[in-house]
């Protein structure tokens, strides 16, 4: 999927791969939680990262990118340590939060980016854009508010601001990588620089904080295993390749759909393998926060294609979040 159509591509092979960032992406969320079950979630997070950075790199430089430079890798360390690390916040959070909650929480990267970017000097947020904003904190809060005032459900509120500080990482870490002039590597190996540099920090961090000596290798689960197998193979590598692919096969705002359809997917399984309360609260924080996502995301598409005509875009890249 990865060399540039001279046509048009197969309906069907275009379905498979929004198939692949829906479902795989929305389900990541929830082998999180299966994963962490029987092993400590930094160390987790980082195996996971830097094994598929072993996959993925040797297979970009085999397909042509060239060797990386001091540079690229310099990047890669800032990048990977605030995208995989806001990553890692996720899996830690997830020991006292549901999995669907996680996913509802994260898709407020875009709010972030768009935060970030207009602190950074960027335009000023359109109406648009500013209710997608407004509509996002709604839903944030109606989701970790008080929950006699709400719900009625008790949030692990550390656990819901950790998921909070990983999103704002990861977007802090998407505008880095989109800013960076010494970021000249090609897309897949400059992804796989990044799970390898993030890993080894994530690794380091669950070393330091006592994961190694929490971790029975005896004691894993095959569910814990058969989900960190799902997590490496599939989560970050398979469905980021159809990403990259669905990128050059279709439009951008097409591609982009997966940072609202996600945490409904997420939500859903949650609630159906794992057994995690929907409480109509949950449904009405979800709906904001869904809305908020999806009315920035079409905003800087059209933004994006309007500024095509004069310019190249300069919009915030909205990076998967898996």
């Amino acid at each position: 999927m990865s060399e540039p159509a001279a046509r048009a591509p197969s309906r069907w092979l275009v379905i498979s791969a929004f198939a692949a960032i829906y479902l795989i992406w929305g389900s990541a969320y929830l082998a999180i939680r299966f994963a962490i079950e029987s092993v400590p979630p930094l160390l987790m997070a980082g195996m996971r990262f830097l094994f598929a950075g072993l996959l993925l790199y040797p297979w970009a430089r085999f397909r042509g990118a060239p060797r990386p430079t001091r540079a690229n890798w310099r990047v890669a360390v800032i990048v990977g340590g605030l995208m995989m690390g806001g990553n890692g916040a996720v899996t830690w959070a997830e020991q006292w939060i549901p999995s669907g909650l996680a996913a509802l929480l994260i898709a407020t990267v875009p709010l972030w980016m768009v935060l970030l970017t207009w602190l950074r000097g960027g335009d000023r947020p359109s109406l648009a854009t500013a209710s997608g904003l407004a509509l996002g904190l709604v839903g944030i809060v109606l989701l970790v508010g008080p929950s006699d005032l709400f719900s009625g459900t008790h949030v692990d509120v550390l656990g819901a601001l950790a998921v909070l500080v990983g999103a704002l990482a990861w977007a802090a870490g998407s505008l880095h990588a989109r800013n960076s002039p010494a970021r000249a590597a090609p897309a897949t190996l400059g992804t796989s620089m990044e799970m390898l540099c993030g890993g080894v920090l994530l690794l380091g961090a669950g070393l330091v904080t006592g994961d190694g000596a929490r971790l029975h290798l005896q004691a894993v689960s095959l569910r814990s295993g058969l989900a960190f197998g799902f997590l490496v193979v599939f989560g970050s590598i398979v469905a980021f390749t159809a990403y990259s692919w669905l990128l050059r096969a279709t439009t951008a705002a097409r591609a982009s759909t997966y940072a609202y359809v996600n945490p409904v997917v997420a939500v859903i399984l949650g609630w159906a393998l794992a057994g995690e309360p929907i409480s109509p609260m949950t449904v009405v924080a979800a709906a904001f926060i869904v809305t908020a996502v999806a009315l920035i995301v079409m905003q800087q598409n059209r933004a994006a294609a309007a500024k095509r005509v004069t310019a190249p875009a300069a919009l915030v890249e909205l990076r998967p979040t898996r």
